[in-house]
């Protein structure tokens, strides 16, 4: 079978990828892009080099797709992927540079919606994230996928899985161990809650035990891996699995636009979010998708997220065992599997590669040894202190206002030293300040004073913002393509009982976990 397809729809991406170089870099787009955001527009210098380096890309491969001669092979099928994977790209590039912020500035001329402070986009999230997932979806059930695109669609999930990868990078010890510590707690309570209560109802409901293993795996663990992972060991029925998936989808898709709503009208932190949607969301596509659509602007969010995610993951092995086990004691005539088998050839890959680069990055690879969250302490001349960053005596004499606002006795400490000195002075104070600005204890004026000194005194290695400019691309281009697997029909799929069950724990996991997270989870690591 030759993969490849003659088409110029490849070549023709390329040159409208140009194009959006050459109007942006020659300041054609000057006034429109004036028009988005003047200078808080956050995307021309990816403007005036993304679309050069993939265009260029896709013009040379385009001609030799539409002229060239292809004869069947692995390099024919390999090849076929591109035209997909870059019309995904430039549906992401359009959606982040252009719709995105042009519906912030609807939104912004609409006013405030009533009391919230907040505008109609900030509380829906309708960012780029979201609004590129919205289009994947329309476009694969109103218009289809062009067949000359679909395998690129196909491939489009190693765009998250590659960049849960590189997230590895970007944790410290620190930060591992506080939240791999409090991701063990709750994930393995709401996991195994969550799988003991579906296989608990479905018994109720009289559904097959291999129905009610393969959805208690779903709904329970990580969504579709883990569906994949206990299939052999329950014997479930490809009509099961479909069933299981379409559940998955059904309910997974909802929490994915509706768990970011809920936690801006909340509030929340960027690590109560990332632990509430990490632990309540089914699958680690879904998981990244709402974190990212929480948090567009930064990783901070999907950081927290994909640890409780991974967590889950890394409690498959567990869940399988204990599914094969009570499948063989409820089916008489249950066929032995080996279960070791299974779980190593079933068990996503991603998360070892995760695993290694953390490993490596503890070793001060990527980033110096110090490093916390992609960044490094240093309120030193030496370390990149300017002077110019010290406060001022109208921002001081602000703080000393406030002071009286501030309850905690280190919080209180590190503010006062900030004012005697007229900047943070040490990790400990700064991550005290960090705290104080996400609890929304003092003004709005100075919260921003206490951003600024916090920024003052962290530095971004290169490397580091180098991974989190292409980890953020990664699932921009994932999460699109994921909108283009999102059919209707998929998610019809669900069944009537399979539905309910997963309707009912699915919702009980989002409700209890939201609770337990408000409750116990601080706004800081």
């Amino acid at each position: 079978m030759i993969y490849t397809k003659k088409s110029p729809a490849l070549f023709i991406i390329g040159i409208i990828m140009l194009a959006i170089w050459f109007t942006a870099d020659s300041g054609m787009l000057a006034s429109y892009i004036e028009h988005l955001g003047g200078k808080k527009y956050k995307y021309l210098g990816e403007l005036t080099s993304i679309p050069l380096y993939f265009g260029i890309l896709s013009v040379a491969v385009g001609l030799w797709q539409w002229f060239g001669k292809h004869t069947e092979g692995h390099w024919d099928y390999y090849s076929s992927t591109v035209a997909g994977a870059m019309f995904i790209l430039l549906i992401a590039m359009l959606v982040r540079w252009f719709v995105a912020p042009e519906v912030a500035v609807i939104s912004t001329g609409m006013g405030k919606v009533g009391n919230t402070g907040s505008y109609i986009h900030k509380l829906l999230g309708l960012n780029y994230v979201v609004i590129g997932i919205v289009a994947g979806i329309v476009i694969v059930n109103v218009f289809k996928v062009p067949e000359w695109a679909q395998n690129g669609v196909r491939v489009s999930r190693l765009g998250l899985k590659t960049g849960v990868i590189l997230l590895g990078t970007l944790y410290s010890a620190a930060e591992l161990k506080n939240l791999g510590g409090l991701s063990i707690v709750m994930i393995g309570f709401f996991v195994l809650g969550s799988v003991g209560l579906v296989l608990w109802i479905g018994a109720r409901m009289k559904i097959p035990n291999s129905m009610g293993g393969v959805l208690s795996a779903g709904m329970g663990v990580c969504g579709v891996s883990a569906t994949v992972a206990a299939a052999p060991v329950v014997q479930a029925k490809s009509v099961e699995i479909a069933y299981t998936i379409g559940t998955i989808l059904l309910w997974g898709v909802g929490c994915m636009f509706v768990f970011p709503i809920i936690g801006n009208l909340l509030g929340m932190s960027h690590v109560q979010f990332g632990a509430w949607a990490g632990t309540g969301i089914l699958n680690s596509a879904q998981v990244a998708g709402a974190a990212l659509a929480f948090q567009p602007d930064g990783i901070e969010t999907l950081k927290v997220a994909e640890i409780f995610n991974i967590t889950r993951v890394l409690v498959l092995p567990i869940i399988v065992l204990w599914l094969a086990v009570w499948y063989v004691k409820r089916e008489e005539h249950a066929t032995q599997v080996n279960v070791g088998k299974v779980i190593f050839e079933k068990f996503p890959v991603f998360v070892l590669g995760f695993i290694l680069m953390f490993a490596l990055s503890t070793t001060g690879m990527f980033a110096p040894a110090n490093h916390y969250k992609g960044k490094f302490f240093g309120n030193t001349a030496e370390s990149g202190f300017k002077e110019s960053k010290l406060l001022k005596s109208d921002q001081i004499a602000i703080l000393q206002q406030e002071m009286g606002k501030v309850q905690r006795a280190d919080r209180k400490e590190a503010v006062q030293r900030l004012i005697d000195n007229g900047k943070v002075m040490s990790i400990s104070d700064d991550d005290a300040i960090r705290g104080l600005v996400n609890a929304k204890v003092v003004s709005k004026e100075a919260n921003g004073i206490l951003k600024a000194a916090h920024k003052a005194v962290r530095h971004t290695a290169k490397k580091i913002k180098a991974f989190r400019k292409w980890i953020t691309w990664l699932f921009a281009f994932g999460l699109v393509g994921l909108g283009m697997q999102i059919t209707f029909s998929s998610m019809r799929q669900a069944g009537g009982q399979p539905a309910v069950i997963g309707g009912i724990v699915g919702f009980l996991k989002a409700i209890l976990s939201l609770i337990v997270v408000m409750m116990l989870v601080a706004e800081t690591i």
